[in-house]
């Protein structure tokens, strides 16, 4: 019975896929980093065992899917052996086109073919039958992983790599696989056949990365989501506007510190295993402008978006107002690569709206963008402070469309925001949720925390014996379970 149950754990199981945040997944990382040590010094070995290891995790997380994701490297890979190989720029063009119709129709069957279904019988009164797919877990992080290869090798900013089985384990490294950080070739490829080291200060930065991202996701996101801000969310006009407006910046909260936990994770688990993976995330509610706030989220796909959408339209570079349309046509499909909903594709509208004003103001007032590397005076501090709220609120306000599960319930909280606001209810609602609102300040001062702060306990942390190291991890397991629900919650990434 012991023996079929865990053979029976070892299977997919689409009730319970595996998830960062769960006991499977610390148990089996436990099993890759014991026999890690035997394996480190020998490349080839190293590759083929951590490439394995992935395959396994991807199929504990999607299944049968696995297929999929084989397929679409091997499709890549020969890609970019094809483009860099043909002389006629006419036959690079035409592979390149390949590599993006199949990744762009991959993501787009398993993403958004209900989405157009759905949308095309609103239009036209008619009643096409949804298909039943599923979407493969990390299908959206993949297959631009993998488009970007190409891109670069057809733009020829990389030569192809050798050996299948190395492009495989780049596009299939479980840490940042079903969630990012958008891994570009560039960067992590030329890791893959260097001699790797796992030394003790880079265990501290490690366990630092990884203990910031489980407190983030473990204590502080998933608390206020279950015990405050899915309550006002699911229903919003139970709820006074003063509730709706605290749920806000409760998700702006969350919603930061979720997705950067799970970077976190992701780039402390690479760091334990000798990889350096590039952040994701830079404090991005310091940010002076919306500008510079995509600069600072979600690093990766903002970087992503701007080399192989943004760029290749023209960027800034064919007019003022060409710009702007570039600026909202790069936002409305980053918006949409976010999920199959018109709430996204508003949300992604609204900061490129935001974006394309911004712009409009700054070349009004003939502000520059200073050359990389110059030392810029810093602004007084009322007009920095006054910079940063308004672009925090601009960023929190347009998620109340990328949070809502209805174009309705987005309208109706903003509905209640502004007329039925009734701010004496704060006091009540302080009495009532003490813990939801002590994390939420606590997340946010921790958000403005120096980076010196950060970098001294990780100091701490390498000056420690071994078993000060272990205590510190025994009490960050003690916190999170006193934290824990009745039910492992998803990082809300894993839905894109």
């Amino acid at each position: 019975m012991i023996l079929q149950n865990l053979l029976s754990s070892l299977k997919y199981n689409p009730a319970n896929p595996l998830i960062f945040n769960s006991g499977f997944f610390l148990a089996f990382f436990i099993v890759i980093m014991f026999f890690y040590p035997f394996v480190v010094k020998k490349v080839k070995l190293r590759t083929w065992y951590l490439m394995l290891a992935s395959l396994y995790f991807y199929y504990k997380t999607s299944g049968v899917f696995l297929l999929l994701l084989v397929i679409t490297a091997g499709i890549n890979y020969l890609i970019g052996i094809w483009i860099y190989r043909a002389q006629k720029p006419s036959n690079r063009k035409a592979l390149m086109w390949l590599s993006v119709f199949w990744n762009l129709g991959s993501l787009g069957y398993f993403k958004y073919t209900n989405f157009l279904i759905d949308t095309v019988n609103h239009l036209i009164g008619g009643n096409l039958p949804m298909l039943d797919i599923f979407l493969p877990v990390g299908i959206s992080f993949f297959t631009f992983q993998t488009m970007s290869y190409t891109l670069d090798i057809y733009f020829k900013k990389l030569e192809p790599i050798n050996d299948f089985a190395d492009f495989l384990f780049f596009v299939s490294f479980f840490p940042q696989l079903v969630a990012g950080p958008i891994l570009r070739a560039s960067w992590f490829i030329p890791q893959i056949n260097k001699e790797l080291s796992l030394d003790r200060n880079r265990m501290a930065k490690a366990l630092t990365i990884i203990f910031a991202g489980l407190i983030k996701k473990g204590v502080i996101a998933d608390y206020i989501s279950i015990n405050f801000v899915d309550r006002i969310f699911d229903n919003p006009a139970l709820y006074s506007g003063v509730e709706n407006l605290l749920a806000l910046y409760g998700y702006s909260l969350q919603v930061y510190c979720d997705f950067s936990g799970y970077s976190d994770i992701a780039i402390g688990l690479a760091t334990m295993m000798g990889f350096n993976l590039q952040p994701n995330f830079n404090s991005p509610y310091k940010a002076t402008s919306l500008g510079d706030f995509w600069r600072r989220w979600h690093i990766s796909l903002s970087t992503w978006l701007r080399d192989y959408l943004y760029f290749p339209l023209g960027g800034s570079r064919k007019g003022k107002f060409r710009t702007y349309v570039n600026l909202m046509i790069t936002m409305l499909l980053g918006g949409l690569w976010h999920g199959a909903s018109w709430n996204f594709v508003i949300w992604g509208g609204l900061n490129g709206l935001g974006l394309s004003v911004e712009r409009f103001f700054r070349n009004l007032l003939g502000i520059k963008t200073p050359p990389k590397g110059a030392v810029v005076p810093k602004p007084a501090f009322w007009k920095q402070a006054l910079s940063i709220i308004f672009t925090f609120n601009f960023i929190t306000f347009t998620r109340i469309f990328f949070r809502s599960r209805s174009f309705e319930g987005a309208i109706t909280m903003i509905r209640t925001i502004f007329t039925d606001f009734r701010g004496h209810l704060a006091l009540q609602w302080l009495q009532q949720y003490q813990v939801v609102a002590a994390l939420i300040v606590i997340g946010y001062l921790l958000h403005w925390l120096p980076q010196r702060a950060r970098s001294g306990f990780e100091g701490f942390l390498r000056r420690s014996p071994v078993p000060v190291q272990a205590a510190m991890l025994a009490i960050l397991i003690w916190v999170l379970f006193q934290f824990r629900s009745a039910d492992l919650q998803p990082f809300i990434y894993f839905q894109f």
